[in-house]
């Protein structure tokens, strides 16, 4: 009789050892499937991420272009008389046809010019390379030395500009 016990209390335990068992492989096998579902949104995240920037080295390019194709227009309307030719005029025209095909590129893309001149510094957004006298108050941006932009909801290229010292000039 005393072997009989034996044998149902090795068995009873034999059957605990293996529900415990099965319950660790259970615990395991939930977390590895919740460590996958967490993986698969992390992928597909930087995945969503990675298209919706994929333009962003050529759009930055395309905005150097785009800056310099202002300041030519800028310059060269300050520099027309009335004595100009009919060939100037038509190239004028012609360059603000390309910059505004240019606009429209980058407008296609998300991408638009920060607007700072006279607004309140923001690190964010802007990029201070001089505080300088002014009557505007402390940084309050006075010059903007480089364009900045954005795309979609990232800043691209920071504004680069010259802030208020909070001193009046001489």
């Amino acid at each position: 009789m005393m072997d009989e016990v034996k044998k149902t209390g090795s068995k009873k335990s034999k059957v605990a050892e293996l529900e415990s068992q099965r319950d660790d492989f259970k615990e395991k096998w939930i977390r590895t499937l919740a460590e996958f579902e967490n993986f698969k949104k992390r992928t597909q995240k930087e995945k969503d991420v990675f298209f919706k920037y994929a333009n962003e080295k050529i759009v930055l390019e395309i905005c150097d272009v785009f800056d310099n194709f202002e300041r030519a227009l800028q310059t060269d309307e300050t520099n027309m008389t009335d004595e100009t030719d009919s060939f100037s005029t038509s190239f004028i025209k012609g360059m603000k046809l390309i910059y505004q095909q240019l606009q429209s590129v980058l407008s296609k893309n998300d991408v638009i010019k920060l607007e700072c001149q006279g607004k309140e510094f923001d690190p964010n957004f802007h990029e201070a390379l001089a505080a300088i006298p002014s009557m505007e108050p402390q940084n309050t941006i006075v010059a903007i030395i480089q364009n900045g932009y954005m795309m979609k909801d990232k800043v691209i290229r920071h504004c680069r500009v010259a802030v208020s010292n909070g001193e009046k000039p001489e």
